[in-house]
């Protein structure tokens, strides 16, 4: 398999291929894996028994993944990938602001990640903790130099071998014993109830940085509705099924989150433990093969203005290896303190992540209907000009107007003590960036025309 040529260059129709299915295998493959399982154990730790935490992770995936698959939509329209799109909304230059906070995304996602799958090297091979976390990160180098295609055939596999072990796990994670009225709905308070449909809500739109990506490659005529629903379902089932099992574990093992590769694996005997090592691991590399390549995309993004970068094979193993060894340094110093870092950095993730995805999907879906010059999208001096002040404005007032309805380890805003702790950022943040964005590009549009037609 040859080294993908591509890399945020728009893909012409002589180099489209694959199947729209093949979206349903990646994003099912990608969430099989143990940090899906910790963010449902996160949602269960705040105070939810099982029926109230099963609950959360259903609303929260339901309602966060219809805004990924409508951004999964945007790939194979435009042939190029998610955030070189914002230069559209925000300007060629503008547009360095989200993507700066993607590139924060990923990273945090590479070094809150990679001791999980470091674990079973440190565990299981008498390796240090920092020579795990090299080993882990290296075989995640090797499958994202060669790039999309191998990163969806993974998936494919993957996605297959996942399912079968994960279907043992649960079934055995089922028996254990919990406290009792678990799967009873019993008063449970609104504001930890909603704090975690926040964090689940999070996890899905995490993705929507990235999502198109992995679509962009596909046919131009892949139509909108199956592009969502294959997104869509591999999304919600994957999510829906780990976030669950993370649930029961944190419900039936005592302090599950401290040491979850383990605990999971300790639930079988040789050599299915091993199996289930194996796979946790396997589930750690190929969700940092996307969110190494999605890191790499991102910052060619925010370079190319300047440097007019031309990506080549060495180029690009140069910046996925300088981006892996930053990730690997930063996952190391990560790895004593789990808990707290998922908390903290999913819930400033949430609150950074909201204003861009909401500007995005209005500009594209009813303010453009989307219609772009794909060329004034490369260009420094093009339609799209450095600055759109409008989504500037939009996006920093919406961070503004989330602070009260915020509720993290360093902040609760005054609304969310008064709902009891409830987080309410995410969806105050959607609402107002996307009615906002419109009514001020809407206008500025209807100016533009009204001076044509006179």
């Amino acid at each position: 398999m040859e080294v993908e040529q591509k890399s945020i260059e728009f893909i012409p129709e002589n180099m489209r291929h694959g199947s729209v299915k093949s979206l349903f295998t990646i994003w099912f493959g990608a969430n099989m894996q143990i940090f899906a399982v910790l963010t449902g154990a996160a949602a269960y730790s705040l105070g939810l028994n099982i029926a109230w935490g099963i609950f959360a992770v259903l609303l929260g995936n339901c309602v966060g993944a219809i805004f990924v698959a409508y951004h999964s939509a945007q790939g194979p329209k435009l042939g190029i990938p998610q955030m070189i799109q914002s230069r559209a909304q925000f300007g060629v230059i503008g547009a360095i602001l989200p993507l700066i906070v993607v590139l924060f995304m990923y990273i945090g996602y590479i070094a809150l990640t990679t001791p999980l799958g470091a674990q079973v090297f440190q565990s299981h091979l008498g390796m240090s903790l920092t020579a795990a976390n090299i080993l882990c990160n290296l075989i995640t180098l090797v499958l994202v130099v060669y790039g999309y295609d191998l990163i969806h055939k993974t998936e494919k596999y993957f996605s297959l071998i996942a399912g079968i072990i994960f279907v043992v796990v649960t079934v055995v994670a089922l028996r254990l014993p919990v406290p009792a009225d678990s799967y009873s709905f019993i008063p449970v308070k609104f504001g930890v109830f909603w704090l975690a449909v926040s964090i689940i809500a999070t996890f899905q739109i995490s993705y929507a940085p990235y999502v198109a990506d992995y679509s962009r490659y596909l046919p131009k005529e892949t139509t909108t509705l199956s592009t969502f629903v294959y997104t869509y379902l591999g999304l919600v089932i994957a999510c829906c099924w780990m976030h669950i099992l993370g649930v029961l574990l944190a419900a039936g093992i005592k302090d599950y989150a401290s040491n979850a590769t383990d605990l999971m694996a300790s639930l079988f005997n040789y050599p299915m433990s091993v199996v289930v090592l194996l796979v946790i691991l396997l589930g750690v590399i190929t969700v940092n093969a996307l969110n190494v390549y999605g890191a790499f995309m991102s910052f060619v993004t925010t370079v190319e203005p300047f440097t007019k970068i031309r990506v080549n094979k060495m180029t690009r193993l140069i910046i996925m290896t300088a981006i892996t060894a930053f990730c690997t340094y930063l996952s190391i110093a990560a790895s004593s303190n789990f808990m707290a870092n998922f908390t903290n950095f999913m819930s400033i993730l949430l609150y950074l992540m909201i204003p861009w995805t909401a500007i995005n999907l209005v500009d594209f879906y009813f303010v453009k209907h989307g219609e772009y010059d794909i060329d004034a999208i490369f260009d420094l001096n093009g339609r799209y000009g450095k600055f759109n002040w409008k989504a500037l404005a939009t996006y920093f007032l919406t961070f503004a107007v989330e602070c009260p309805f915020v509720n993290c380890t360093y902040y609760q805003g005054a609304v969310s003590k008064a709902l009891g702790g409830a987080d309410l950022a995410w969806l105050v943040g959607l609402f107002f960036a996307s009615i906002v964005y419109y009514v001020w590009s809407t206008r500025a549009c209807g100016v533009v025309a009204s001076k044509e037609l006179s």
